[in-house]
């Protein structure tokens, strides 16, 4: 794949980003229809089915031998194949319960992978107008201005995102709530915003400091981890080995040091890889 054919699909989502940001606005602020999915905490609107819509559409259209994983389309029984064709990875409303609920931490978030190999990275919220984008190798930005993240060493000097999810298993949300307590017991802060693609980027652009989540999927945060491995980042997962987009779960600090401080506090869930 040339840069130069990598330059045209950025472009291409670019454009299309901003049409389906105005799709999030016009339900952001209204009454919704709200269904939920695998329990009463994952919701989904029929903004979220819209936005997939008009992205895997305009894309189709565009390059038609291009594959596509959509968080919705899956959800509705649509075989996501991750291989080493060219592959849109697109989460219309991350955050759809902040949306439902009028928090204004929502954004879409969409990747390419090439050879299963995330290349591209551009995550939006149009309620806050906040761009974040990546191509590989040619740095993160944020409204079109290059970003870096921290580079904090120090965990105890720290503001860490980290998230309970949607799940209500009982030894999940135990498992979760222990991971969240025994960092805070370290760290200046914990946050949780309720979007994994905007924890990313808050990395990336150095507002947090780590981030980590179990049991997100790869459409949560494919463009997110480019993103903030752009910014500087490094993201592997929660159990120190390699990041695995499949594996449902990342860690993402300023700096390899921070990531070698809090895998070990962790109490690791595993989830059903994608």
């Amino acid at each position: 794949m040339t840069e130069q054919e990598i330059d045209i699909y950025y472009k291409a989502v670019l454009d299309l980003v901003s049409l389906a940001g105005k799709v999030v606005n016009e339900g952001f602020s209204i009454t919704k229809r709200v269904e939920t999915k695998s329990g009463a905490a994952d919701l989904v609107t029929e903004y979220d089915q819209r936005v997939e819509e008009i992205l895997i559409k305009n894309l189709q259209e565009k390059f038609p031998t291009h594959k596509f994983i959509g968080e919705e389309s899956t959800a509705a029984g649509v075989k996501a194949d991750f291989g080493n064709d060219p592959t849109w990875i697109i989460d219309p409303i991350d955050g759809t319960t902040n949306f439902v609920h009028g928090f204004p931490f929502v954004a879409i978030s969409i990747a390419l992978a090439i050879n299963k190999e995330v290349v591209i990275g551009v995550i939006y919220n149009p309620v806050l107008d906040r761009l974040y984008s990546a191509v590989r190798g040619k740095g993160a930005f944020k409204n079109g201005r290059p970003i870096k993240c921290s580079g904090q060493t120090d965990l105890a000097l720290s503001q860490v995102a980290g998230e309970y999810g949607s799940s209500r298993e009982p030894d999940i949300i135990t498992a979760k709530c222990q991971n969240l307590r025994v960092i805070i017991e370290k760290v200046h802060s914990i946050r949780a915003v309720g979007s994994a693609a905007m924890n990313l980027c808050m990395v990336a652009e150095g507002s947090c400091d780590a981030y980590f989540e179990y049991g997100i999927h790869i459409w949560d945060y494919a463009a997110g981890d480019l993103i903030a491995r752009e910014a500087g980042a490094y993201t592997c997962d929660p159990s120190g080995g390699p990041l695995n987009l499949l594996h449902r779960c990342i860690l993402c600090t300023a700096t390899k040091e921070l990531a070698g401080q809090i895998s070990p506090l962790l109490t690791h869930v595993d989830f059903p890889d994608d």
